[in-house]
């Protein structure tokens, strides 16, 4: 006699539709809009581009490693922050060798460390040596200068690495549609062959292949190479289907005022932000300038859009959190430039004669608060893994 054991299952509650709350009563993890984390990128590299104080400098490389840190994805392009800092570490050697090369001579106050073989310049070559005495105070400058450069380059890498390049192409212009296109294409190409070449290299370990030496280069090159090859095929594939480069209903005429508005637009934008550098420019030159360019350019994307007809599948909310990170990153430029609660001369010490840099309480607390976007930002969603049986 067979018996058969018959047991009950219950259904389990459906899960609620929407994103569910944590035990805390939070909503769970999302991505922060992609324009947010642009906006506070390009407002911290504007408040570097303000101060030449090292410890300012070294305190906005170390902000940013914290927020990129705390709300970077694991998406390809989240990968890629290392590579602009290795970037930046270039420029900044590069800055050095050739202030090291093309001295411009010591005074007797320097502090002497080498001398490079001198090579004769011609006498229009005026002010410039090459070879010569090297001082430290010379290295120094030359170190400060290559590291404001390194890190508002930074500051665009820590954008690229915590925005989506595929969200924000949804929130561009229909004017700028095709050109942002391009722009994800490119930005995405770098996170990619690096990808392809970490693939390729744990391949040839797990066939015991050669890892090192020119033969091993040979052997990532090529994959590599048509790995990238194919991904464009599709690319171009996909964008065919979709009807990338449709010409839409715009007139020659609509065309050709969409041109005129948009190159007297950025002429106006240049003038505008030439009169606010230049304190002796004519007042016209400054902010009104700069209001009548953006005008301009804002009427020849509204009239350039209309070419490109295009729909938004769940677009990408603004919120609370959007705010307080562009606001924390736009808060922090307008601290450095208004100049309230310390000195100028503090964003930019000099190193005639050598001297320790002033730490300034106003500044470093501007810095600071940017570098709350890494707690005001919701956290990105977890990887899910697969669970062990």
């Amino acid at each position: 006699m067979i018996v058969v054991a018959r047991t009950t299952v219950e259904a389990a509650p459906s899960a609620p539709s929407g994103p569910a709350p944590d035990r805390g009563g939070r909503r769970m993890p999302r991505t922060l809009h992609p324009v947010a984390w642009w906006v506070w990128a390009l407002a911290l590299a504007t408040a570097v581009s303000r101060t030449n104080n090292p410890l300012l400098l070294f305190l906005v490389l170390a902000v940013l490693g914290y927020v990129v840190t705390a709300r970077r994805t694991e998406a390809p392009w989240a990968r890629g922050f290392k590579y602009y800092l290795y970037l930046a570490l270039t420029v900044v050697m590069i800055r050095v060798a050739f202030r090291a090369v093309f001295a411009t001579g010591i005074t007797p106050h320097d502090h002497f460390l080498f001398s490079l073989p001198h090579i004769p310049t011609p006498g229009w070559y005026a002010g410039i040596e090459i070879g010569g005495p090297v001082s430290l105070e010379a290295l120094l400058s030359a170190a400060t200068d290559g590291l404001r450069l390194a890190c508002m380059l930074c500051c665009i890498g820590a954008a690229n690495t915590l925005a989506n390049p595929k969200r924000a192409l949804r929130v561009l212009p229909g004017a700028l549609y095709e050109l942002g296109i391009a722009v994800t294409v490119a930005i995405s190409v770098a996170p990619q062959l690096v990808q392809s070449v970490q693939r390729v290299a744990r391949a040839k370990k797990l066939r015991a292949g050669r890892t090192k030496g020119m033969k091993a280069l040979r052997g990532i090159v090529i994959p590599v190479l048509e790995d990238a090859l194919e991904r464009s095929l599709r690319l171009a594939a996909a964008m065919d289907s979709r009807g990338y480069g449709r010409a839409g209903t715009a007139t020659r005429r609509s065309r050709r005022i969409t041109g005129v508005l948009m190159l007297l637009g950025m002429c106006g934008l240049c003038a505008g932000a030439y009169g606010l550098l230049d304190a002796t420019a004519p007042a016209f030159l400054g902010l009104p300038a700069m209001c009548v360019g953006a005008v301009l350019c804002v009427a020849g994307l509204r009239l350039g859009g209309r070419r490109v007809t295009r729909t938004t599948y769940r677009p990408d909310p603004w919120r609370l959190s959007e705010w307080a990170v562009a606001g924390s990153g736009v808060v922090s430029a307008v601290l450095l430039f208004s100049n309230l609660g310390y000195d100028p001369a503090q964003l930019n010490p000099t190193f005639y004669p050598l001297t320790w840099p002033d730490l300034p309480l106003v500044p470093t607390a501007a810095i600071l608060l940017a570098g709350t976007a890494g707690v005001l930002a919701p956290p990105p969603s977890p990887v899910q893994r697969a669970e062990a049986p």
